[in-house]
């Protein structure tokens, strides 16, 4: 062979040095799902139980008891109108705050206060928080961190004397609630290699729907006692997880590297591959990665970010703020179902039991179905899809009002319509972190999912005014979801994409496909 042959063969191997990709080398090392993996991402995601017992609380612990008359009254007449001594609650009063406080004669801003406060607390928690799991924290510290401040908040929440302490409590319970899906969501995804990434994403959702289910499970044990045995029953665990996800959780490999931790990058990369992959990870191997990377310019300049970086990137490049606008937007419709339904489940004239357990059911084969089949999913359409049978079951549910005998058909309305929220919940969230890359990934996820909890301030209010004319609030909810879904359209389709690290690989990808933005 002349030296003119060789030439090209040395400049060739010489690029594809250059060329080196972190994406490659996690899907080298850890593509293949083994049991290091599946514990680390099990103890990852249970953070969801806990994440959905915080948020869905208030449906038990807020609701307004039954009554009976103990003389002659109408049981169907307002009870504000009756005296004192004409009615009493079926349970003891300790059972709710309503009942607890007197509060079954306040207006809908006082009895919606607690919830909405929570809400308040995760879109104020999210925006001051979301920055630092991409910054210095890390996913692992964030979501410890987050765990410690429900637990620990939750625990004195069961201490309140009045609502206005009620309520600050549960703010505070909000604010660090914030980020604990988030980091929870984005962290398991960067421990496996893409192939697994949709599934690992649905296995948190699932442990979301676990915590839900399991509210009206512990409410009926707790029938008769004290609401705040709730808080106490869903915190103290929470408590125990914190301190087992401290000790036994590896942080994400792909932040370990951007933020220069070398030495935990490798021994983290170690630890959950496979034994058949353990034994090619040697002092070499690394050494010619970590010289492939750092001639990899647009990898080397990604170390430096600040606390504010992430967010200050999405806004100075228009493709990205236009991606996160958008799927805000999206967010936001499908939040006013998501979080709007169950606290509405009361109004539909079943038992508050069978009407929450029917409401967690119905999120369950949601989270099978993203979990067997995200896959093979296009992104587009069915985020597009399940958002608008959402919105339209939802207005559906009040052209049936006070019809009792379609009474069943419109639970069936709002079982759908909650199904598919989730399940549209359910993608956006996968479909998000596809979107942007690592840099600003947790940053992005974080802040859709401050757009779902925007919807989620606004229902406790538009549920209490629903009271009387479900169109302030399923209407409403419906006509939002149905409407923002459309936004959709402009969004690229991820499926099967492999995961940007940085917001150069991110553009390469789209000069690849310039007009992958409109498809």
């Amino acid at each position: 062979m002349t030296i003119e042959q060789k030439e090209p063969l040395l400049s060739d191997l010489k690029q594809k040095r250059c060329n080196i990709s972190l994406d490659d080398t996690i899907e080298e090392c850890i593509g293949d799902f083994g049991w290091s993996q599946f514990v680390q991402v099990i103890l990852v995601s249970l953070a969801w139980v806990f994440d959905a017992q915080q948020s869905f609380i208030s449906v038990v612990t807020d609701a307004l008891p039954t009554w009976h008359c103990t003389s002659s009254c109408q049981i169907n007449k307002n009870i504000c109108e009756l005296s004192k001594d004409k009615w009493r609650w079926d349970l003891p009063t300790c059972t709710s705050i309503v009942s607890d406080w007197s509060l079954e004669c306040s207006g809908s801003v006082i009895t919606g206060l607690p919830a909405s406060s929570f809400f308040i607390g995760c879109l104020v928690g999210g925006f001051l928080l979301c920055t630092l799991a991409d910054s210095s924290f890390g996913r692992k510290n964030m979501l410890v961190f987050s765990c410690l401040i429900i637990s620990i908040t939750g625990c004195i929440t069961a201490l309140s004397t009045n609502i206005w302490m009620y309520s600050a409590l549960r703010f505070l319970s909000g604010f660090g609630r914030a980020t604990i899906g988030t980091c929870s969501l984005v962290l398991s995804t960067e421990l496996v290699g893409r192939k697994w990434r949709g599934q690992v994403g649905i296995i948190g959702f699932l442990c979301f729907t676990f915590g839900f289910i399991s509210l009206p499970g512990i409410a009926y044990l707790n029938k008769g006692n004290s609401w705040r045995f709730m808080y106490l029953w869903t915190c103290v665990p929470a408590v125990l997880y914190t301190i087992l996800v401290h000790f036994f959780v590896h942080d994400s490999p792909r932040w370990l590297y951007l933020r220069g931790h070398k030495e935990e990058f490798v021994k983290t990369l170690k630890s959950i591959a496979n034994p058949a992959t353990q034994s090619k990870l040697t002092s070499r191997f690394f050494e010619k990665l970590f010289t492939g990377l750092q001639s990899n310019k647009s990898m080397s300049m990604s170390q430096d970010l600040d606390l504010y970086s992430a967010i200050k990137l999405l806004i100075e490049k228009g493709w990205a703020l236009r991606r996160l606008l958008t799927v805000m937007l999206i967010g936001f419709g499908v939040g006013m179902v998501y979080y709007g339904m169950p606290l509405g489940a009361g109004g539909l004239g079943f038992n508050i039991y069978l009407s929450i357990t029917l409401n967690a059911l119905s999120e369950l084969p949601s989270s099978l179905i993203a979990f067997f089949f995200i896959g093979k999913m296009y992104r587009k359409g069915s985020l597009l899809g399940f958002s608008l049978l959402s919105g339209i079951c939802s207005m559906g549910c009040t052209l049936v009002e006070g019809n009792e005998r379609l009474k069943w058909f419109r639970m069936g309305l709002e079982m759908m319509s909650f199904f598919s929220a989730c399940t549209a919940f359910n993608i956006l969230l996968i479909y998000t972190l596809e979107l942007f890359p690592t840099c600003v990934r947790n940053c992005a996820v974080s802040m859709v999912r401050q757009s779902l909890v925007v919807g989620g301030i606004l229902c406790p209010l538009l549920v209490a005014l629903g009271r009387n004319n479900n169109f302030f609030s399923y209407g409403i909810f419906g006509v939002c979801c149905a409407t923002f879904s459309l936004f959709t359209v402009w969004l690229p389709e991820t499926k099967g994409r492999l995961l940007c690290d940085t917001m150069d690989e991110e553009e390469r990808v789209m000069e690849r496909a310039p007009f992958v933005d409109f498809i």
